[in-house]
């Protein structure tokens, strides 16, 4: 299995890169900086990226990025990767520096999800200044968050990411968006070699920009505060009051992306012990708050 390290960054593409700026900066808080592409890297923390956007005749969600921590690790990826007959793009100069890193490797998930491998970022020592006050994001050794992806094929590729790319197994959700009676939605959420609750979940169910949604943590409650007002002020389409989540215990709320998929915005993150935890089925989403509602057109 592979020895994945943590979400090091998301890809995303856009129709309009101005507002990806504006939204990044006034709203997320974040860094941003011009990418060799003629994109934008946003930045929050020391690395040169956590978030790529490339320009586009889309407003969608590209790649999830995976960090081993070297050489041999992504080698012996990669040839795993072969052993379980998964096609393999290694990437060349171009995308090794478009990426900041010394290796790069594409490959795609049964539902036909893009995905990432990567090692030896470069880091520039950059000071991470948020243009909107931002003290600090959580990222570090347990990645930059989470990503949420759709599965049509769920069966499969929920063994993929277990049998295949080492996730383990943290929690169940069976969604039953009509109630008893409707159809059951899965969602399992995994975690790797890192103590946050999950860095990616699955979702039984298609979804239009290729991401249910990507979530970054803060380290305190004004912080989340603030970046509702911002959110307000600008404009954005908030798409989930604020709550609390029953398993990684994430007070935050949700937010529509330029890119069409939301962003999770919170703080208070669960660093779980593997070695304790026990994976359970749970029935509520959230301890309070989180309607999902708020989004939807008015019958």
């Amino acid at each position: 299995m592979i020895d994945i390290r943590g979400l090091a960054y998301v890809v995303a593409e856009t129709t309009d890169l101005a507002k990806w700026q504006t939204y990044a900066e006034g709203v997320l808080g974040m860094m941003t900086a011009p990418s060799p592409d003629g994109g934008l890297y946003v930045r929050m923390d020391e690395r040169q990226f956590r978030f790529a956007v490339q320009v586009g005749a889309r407003d969608a969600y590209v790649a999830s990025g995976w960090e081993v921590a070297n050489q041999p690790a992504f080698q012996a990826a990669l040839d795993h990767l072969a052993d379980a007959g998964v096609a393999v793009a290694l990437g060349d100069a171009a995308l090794c520096r478009l990426r900041c890193a010394q290796q790069v490797a594409s490959f795609q998930d049964p539902s036909g999800n893009c995905h990432e491998l990567v090692w030896g970022f470069k880091s520039d020592f950059v000071h991470f200044a948020s243009p909107a006050g931002v003290s600090r994001f959580v990222t570090g050794n347990i990645g930059m968050g989470h990503t949420v992806l759709p599965s049509v094929d769920f069966k499969k590729t929920a063994d993929f990411y277990q049998d295949v790319m080492g996730f383990g197994l943290s929690d169940i959700y069976n969604f039953q968006p009509a109630g008893d009676a409707g159809p059951t939605l899965p969602i399992h959420f995994f975690h790797c070699n890192n103590g946050r609750h999950h860095s990616l979940a699955v979702a039984g169910f298609p979804v239009e920009s290729g991401c249910v949604h990507v979530m970054v943590e803060v380290e305190n409650m004004p912080e989340v505060g603030r970046a509702m007002d911002r959110m307000q002020q600008h404009q954005v389409l908030q798409t989930a009051t604020l709550g609390q989540h029953t398993n990684d215990r994430v007070t935050s709320f949700y937010m529509r992306s330029p890119s069409n998929f939301d962003i999770e915005f919170g703080y208070g993150g669960a660093v779980i012990d593997w070695q304790e935890h026990i994976t359970h089925e749970f029935t509520r989403v959230s301890l309070w708050g989180h309607d999902f509602s708020i989004a939807r057109p008015k019958a």
